[in-house]
């Protein structure tokens, strides 16, 4: 089933019009990253992967995204090794639209299908995530494009189901949702010159207590990517990517009083390409761990993998 989860999303998931290319390279075309990668859920580590927003600067689309994570984590409190394998899959439908010259808009609903075997059999939960609302603002763009720097303020509506026995779990963030309104706040800047290019990311989320008095820790995610655009023309562009991102997550917290081993931190290095075709562009990224300390050492980073397809509107 797995497999099949996988191969659905290569068929899947950025979307520019691609412009003339000469010695230089349009960012802003060519590179369709992953805006807020919502995975949604929860607190420490996983369920909640985001690479920041790479895309402030493209210009309008609509989309999809698969976006894949694999976890390990401990069966129960009285098993010593991570035994349990969990894995969130999110399929995201998500859309970049300009409202003025400066700002534009930003939403992002998923679908999670998450599995994780246990010594009693598999657990799955499946159904809308929360919705992601964003507003991004052009705050410097240098005459010749070399430097762009973008800021975002947003909001998440808890759409997603929250379980309130999920919690007892290892791994509490295997949820739909965070059953709460939460905040973000996120800047993005870009280094432009010829084919080469860096992207660096931050975004903060500040999580809120919800109905059932859970309250996932708040995250920051940061992420630093350099780009190299290998071939393009008037019609078609390829460029490689590689880099690292980090996240790091506070306790959570219920009926205002801490909770242990919730909280965490875990950096990843990351692979892909970014590849368009007149209105069309497709991407692709795989991230490793180079560190993982989550959970008090009771849940284990593995890998991680997105694909996304859009067409510009």
């Amino acid at each position: 089933m797995k497999k099949v989860m996988v191969m659905t999303g290569l068929i899947l998931s950025s979307g520019f019009q691609a412009k003339a290319v000469n010695d230089s390279m349009d960012v802003s075309n060519t590179f369709n990253g992953m805006l807020l990668d919502d995975c949604d859920a929860c607190g420490c580590a996983a369920g909640n992967g985001s690479s920041g927003f790479e895309s402030l600067l493209n210009p309008q689309f609509i989309g999809i995204k698969y976006f894949a994570q694999h976890y390990k984590a401990k069966e129960n409190l009285f098993v010593k090794d991570l035994t349990q394998d969990q894995y969130f899959n999110t399929l995201q439908l998500w859309g970049k639209i300009p409202l003025m010259k400066k700002l534009s808009i930003y939403a992002g609903l998923p679908f999670h299908f998450h599995e994780k075997n246990t010594q009693q059999g598999d657990i799955r939960i499946n159904g809308i995530g929360d919705l992601n609302l964003m507003g991004i603002y052009q705050i410097v763009n240098s005459k010749d494009n070399v430097h762009q720097l973008n800021g975002g303020l947003g909001i998440k509506v808890p759409l997603g189901k929250f379980d309130e026995k999920g919690i007892s779990g290892v791994n509490p963030g295997f949820q739909l949702g965070t059953g709460s309104w939460d905040y973000q706040a996120a800047l993005n800047y870009k280094f432009q010159k010829n084919k080469l290019a860096v992207l660096i990311n931050t975004d903060y989320t500040i999580k809120t207590e919800n109905k059932k008095h859970y309250q996932f820790g708040n995250q920051w995610n940061y992420a630093a990517t350099g780009f190299y655009q290998i071939t393009g023309n008037e019609k078609t562009i390829l460029s490689a990517k590689a880099g690292l991102q980090g996240e790091i997550y506070a306790t959570n917290r219920q009926y205002g009083e801490a909770l242990p081993r919730t909280s965490g931190s875990s950096l990843y290095g990351k692979l892909g390409f970014e590849a368009s075709y007149k209105r069309f562009s497709l991407g692709s990224e795989l991230m490793l761990p180079a560190y993982s300390g989550l959970a008090g050492g009771d849940i284990e980073a593995e890998s991680r993998f997105s694909i996304f397809l859009n067409i510009g509107i």
